[in-house]
């Protein structure tokens, strides 16, 4: 083994929730990197252009739908991607949900809905694509922490206990798996700017307080997140386990800013 390279030549990742958003970027850096990718949502349209984006990059890929919410279909999926490519490398969970309100006011369905997709889906697809990899004795999964798996961020408690419950599910993996050959590890994205939190981060006081506190004063593009991941998923990081690898700008080393 080479432990310095960073090139993903000849591996094949997995991306769930791997059509918008970070996981979107992530599958595009692990292309770029050399491994076939195949980005997967329950969308059947979105898993199409996401496939072609990376075929155009010059890899393989595979249109399949998946949620993690539907332990057949994940299974489904893994039988789906060995049939095509012979093995899975690389996992990166990245499907997710929140909702904001007041911890009071806050509701049980909705509660153990973010929980099922943030935590338990993430626990169905490690439990599903870990036993493939241990099977195989080598394999590298990425899950998706969060900010909020280290402080509290306003009326989202539902999101920041399972993003902690997330950490904390990479780390007991990391232990259990890591003498037979896989590792398991986390990113914690800061805050990046999307589609889908462009108003709140221009124009809301909330956006206005997570700029203060970044002391690079800008939000962060989706593809710088794609170099952690690239990292993770190498024989670069050969002995790095159990470690949530924070992406923030420096959000969480922040005080005083000014």
């Amino acid at each position: 083994m080479t432990y310095s390279r960073l090139e993903l030549d000849g591996k094949v990742a997995v991306v769930v929730g791997g059509t918008s958003g970070i996981g979107r970027a992530i599958a595009h850096g692990l292309a770029d990197a050399g491994a076939d990718v195949i980005p997967t949502s329950r969308r059947s349209e979105q898993v199409d252009i996401a496939a072609q984006e990376i075929e155009e990059r010059g890899r393989r890929s595979l249109r399949v739908t998946s949620d993690v919410s539907d332990r057949p279909s994940l299974e489904n999926l893994l039988n789906e991607v060995v049939n095509a490519f012979g093995q899975v490398d690389v996992l990166v969970n990245s499907a997710g949900r929140t909702k904001r309100a007041p911890t009071v006011d806050f509701s049980e369905d909705d509660w153990n809905s973010i929980f099922e997709t943030n935590l338990t889906g993430t626990l169905r697809t490690c439990q599903i694509f870990g036993r493939h990899m241990l099977e195989r004795e080598s394999g590298s999964i990425i899950n998706i922490a969060s900010l909020s798996t280290f402080v509290a961020l306003f009326e989202v408690a539902a999101y920041s206990a399972s993003k902690a419950a997330v950490a904390s599910l990479t780390k007991s993996l990391a232990i259990e798996w890591a003498a037979r050959g896989v590792r398991v590890n986390a990113i914690a994205p800061g805050v990046f700017r999307t589609a889908l939190n462009q108003k709140l981060l221009d124009e809301t006081e909330r956006g206005r307080e997570f700029l203060l506190r970044t002391p690079m004063r800008r939000f962060g593009n989706v593809e710088e997140l794609a170099g952690a991941a690239i990292f993770l998923a190498s024989d670069a990081a050969s002995f790095v386990n159990g470690e949530i690898l924070t992406v923030d700008g420096g959000f969480l080393a922040s005080g005083v800013n000014q």
